[in-house]
This record gives C-alpha cells, structure tokens and sequence, in this order.
C-alpha cells in the first residue's frame, strides 16, 4: 500500500485592504506574523516564514514562541539572502533575553550572525521606519510583557495663511526659522498581539487607526473565563469597543485552533452587530478572502476597461 504524502504547508492568510495588503497567518498557540508590506513591517514573526524575510522591521507584541520562535532564523536567513541586518523591536523586558538568545546561537553556529534588537518604551516611544513613517508602541495586558504598536504617518501641509506665496519668499522665511508648515499625524494601522481588554484600545490614535488588527482568541459564549484567565481577548470583548473605533477594517487574528472557521463566519454573523460586520474580517478566512479579493480584481479590471 502507498503511503500518503506528507501534509502541506498551511496557505497563507491574506486580505487587500487599500492601499495595503494585510498578510501572515495567526493560529493561538501555533504561529502568529502579520505582514504588510508596504509599510516595510511584519508584527511579531512566528517561525520566521519566506514571506516575511522581505520586512526590514519585526515588531514583536510579546516573547510567546508561536510569536517570536523564528527570531534567530529570520537574522540568519536575510544574512545568508545578501539583506541588511533587519530591526526587531520589543518590549524593553525582552530586549537582553533576546540578545542573550543570539549570542547563544554565535556559540551554537560558531559564527557570528548580524543582528539589531531594540526594546521599546511602552509609554509611547518612537521608531523611525522611513521617511515620515513611524511605529509608536504602547502597553498591552497579556500573561507576560506585551506591546502593542500604531504606524503612524506625519504629513506636512503649508499653513493656510501662507499659501500663495512665492517660493523665493517661503525659502526666506524657513531660513529664518520661521515654521511654515502644519505636521498632522495620521494613524494608518494599530496591531495588538496576545492581550485582554482594557484602556489601550481607548487610546486615540488606536481608536483613529484606518486599520486594526487584533486577537480575538475566543468566540464561544462559554470561554469567556478562559479568556480572561489567559488574559486574551473575548468576542464579547472586543464587540465592546467596536463603537469607538473608527477603522474602516478590524482585522481579526490568534482565533483558538479548536474553532472551525466556519464555525467563526456564524459566531460573528451571529454577535455582531450588523453596522460594524462589514468591516470586521477573520485574517484566517481562505475562503471569503478569495471571493473578496476575486471581487476587488474584478471591478478593477471594469474599471480599467472603463477609462479605456
């Protein structure tokens, strides 16, 4: 008799969330990255998979292994690739036993891996990514130190009162030290790992964020205690703070690997409430994700066709 081949990798979750791709795959207890790469970022890494070796920037919510296992294999590969050495930032906790864990490997390996690891201050500290492209990290409520994080992007305008005028003018006056532009930040994407409810989903700029990605590791009615125990999220939860939050997508991850996918689709059809199910998506849900994907093609072909 034939043996059967081996199982294959699990396919990817992803969604088109213009101007941004939202992709990874996040299963409790298994693997967690989240990439998006226009943004040049991936929160968290899991096993440190091909597609997100791309990301110069690792922001890590927590040291759980099906968050941050892949921590040596992501520095070893982009070396091995020819990349430059990426940034991983953490809570600033974690930042020494995670240095401790490469130095570990220098004598494993007998060679010296690049590597660049950064705690970050959970009262708002900074990291410049790009050019007017920032990644705020604020504190979570998870079992062990935990960050959430916010990219935000500062836009400067003219102000008001100095439109139209000429160039040579503006010039003078910025090389007088006059401030001549408005700086507005806009939150673009908010990502919260591992956590339980509380204040930081209350934070303005997580509340303003065009997108949120979030756990929300159990659904089922009856795990709220396990929920709060393990300190993660409850559908019931994150139903709570919906209301306040103005993204135009709330992208869900970390579902318990013991829930069907289809049996999510009807929890939420089901709980939530029907002004804000059309923006909520399960990162996870192969299915729908393809026909909206299909859909998006679809209409972007018509429209090409269209101006043509």
């Amino acid at each position: 008799m034939i043996p059967p081949e081996p199982p294959r990798s699990p396919q990817l979750g992803f969604l088109y969330l213009p101007p941004f791709r939202v992709q990874g795959y996040s299963i409790a207890g298994e693997e967690t990255f989240v990439q998006i790469p226009e943004l040049d970022v991936c929160f968290d890494l899991g096993r440190a998979r091909r597609a997100m070796l791309t990301s110069n920037h690792v922001a890590l919510s927590h040291g759980h292994m099906d968050h941050a296992a892949g921590l040596a294999y992501y520095f070893s590969q982009r070396h091995f690739q020819g990349m430059r050495t990426g940034t991983v930032l953490c809570h600033p906790r974690m930042e020494k036993p995670l240095q401790d864990l490469m130095q570990a490997w220098i004598d494993v390996e007998s060679q010296h891996t690049p590597y660049k690891i950064m705690g970050m201050d959970p009262d708002g500290e900074e990291f410049e990514m790009k050019n007017h492209y920032f990644l705020r990290a604020f504190e979570t409520d998870h079992t062990v130190p935990s960050l959430g994080y916010v990219v935000i992007e500062r836009r400067s305008k003219l102000k008001p009162e100095l439109v139209g005028l000429p160039q040579e003018k503006l010039k003078a006056l910025k090389e007088s030290g006059q401030e001549i532009t408005n700086i507005k930040e806009v939150p673009l994407v908010a990502y919260m790992g591992d956590t339980g409810p509380g204040s930081h989903f209350r934070r303005e700029d997580v509340q303003a964020a065009k997108i949120v990605i979030t756990e929300c590791t159990f659904l089922d009615p009856t795990h709220r205690d396990r929920a709060r125990v393990g300190k993660h999220l409850h559908l019931d939860d994150l139903i709570k703070e919906l209301g306040s939050l103005s993204a135009e997508a709330v992208v869900v991850t970390h579902l318990s690997r013991r829930l069907h996918l289809g049996q999510a689709r009807d929890r939420l059809d089901q709980a939530v409430p029907a002004e804000h199910r059309g923006r909520m998506h399960l990162l996870m849900d192969g299915r729908t994700n393809k026909q909206r994907y299909q859909q998006q093609l679809a209409e972007a072909e018509a429209e090409e066709a269209r101006m043509d």
